[in-house]
């Protein structure tokens, strides 16, 4: 498997890094730039859009994400990836304003035919 193959849009189910383990759904969209580094884009229940940067070696790809939060207050993290196919990728996150004590969870799911999200 390359960076290449992991473009697309995947369907994500996650967990937040809290006690409650509040689960939430969205999209991923996973591209490459000029240097074959992962750009990323989540958006969360159809309200919150995210950004990373990252990268991809040997089945494990790795993001720095941010976001803005209800308030406006910036929001960085990092998520890993075990890339289990192409299709289906397998991760934990956490962010800096976290509980420190759990992590997230998202599993991604690809979504077949021609939805991307800008």
């Amino acid at each position: 498997m390359t960076v290449k193959d992991l473009e697309g849009t995947y369907s994500i189910i996650g967990s937040n890094q809290n006690e409650d383990d509040h689960n939430y759904r969205g999209t991923l969209t996973l591209k490459t730039d000029e240097h074959n580094r992962i750009v990323a884009k989540w958006f969360i229940h159809n309200e919150q859009e995210q950004t990373g940067y990252g990268f991809y070696h040997a089945n494990i790809l790795v993001i720095n994400f941010t976001y803005k939060g209800t308030d406006n207050k910036p929001f960085s993290g990092t998520v890993v990836y075990k890339c289990l196919t192409k299709d289906l990728l397998d991760g934990f996150w956490s962010e800096e304003y976290g509980d420190p004590n759990y992590l997230g969870t998202e599993r991604c799911f690809r979504i077949e035919g021609d939805l991307e999200l800008n």
